[in-house]
């Protein structure tokens, strides 16, 4: 495969990923709402006040779970994997003679064919030392040394 190939099917799996998310989260929300109505139906005092100040929590915890995901989606759309660049960046393909990463999301291990991709995001720890490296450049993570083989 080709590293454009590569990058297109990683994309398309972080995407899935972040749709995946962010149709459960929508889901809560809507599960949850769906609560606070019945709850507003019954009024058992305060096991009822209880009850509705859970589910507002759970609310409000779903809701920023979902401006999250909604600061990832425009950032998945900057990543064009035709581009090419001699640096790591956002949507690179880097090499090194431990593991091959790609910076997108931090979503962990891609397999693709017999290759394992670790999917990181710029912003990660991984990401960080990655970021403005190129090839032949090297990085300590945890006390180990990286050597980058390449940068696509």
């Amino acid at each position: 495969m080709t590293a454009v190939e590569i990058k297109t099917e990683l994309l398309q799996h972080c995407q899935k990923q972040v749709d995946n998310r962010y149709s459960k989260i929508k889901q809560t929300i809507a599960d949850i709402e769906d609560s606070l109505l019945e709850e507003s139906k019954s009024s058992s005092g305060d096991k009822h006040e209880t009850g509705r100040a859970m589910l507002q929590i759970d609310r409000e915890n779903a809701g920023k779970q979902l401006q999250e995901i909604e600061k990832i989606i425009p950032l998945l759309k900057k990543i064009d994997v035709n581009a090419t660049s001699d640096y790591a960046r956002l949507g690179s393909l880097v090499y090194t003679d431990r593991f091959t990463y790609f910076i997108s999301l931090s979503i962990g291990t891609v397999p693709i064919g017999k290759t394992d991709y670790l999917c990181v995001a710029l912003n990660s720890p991984v990401g960080l030392l990655l970021s403005g490296k190129k090839k032949a450049d090297e990085f300590n993570l945890n006390g180990t040394i990286y050597k980058i083989t390449s940068v696509k």
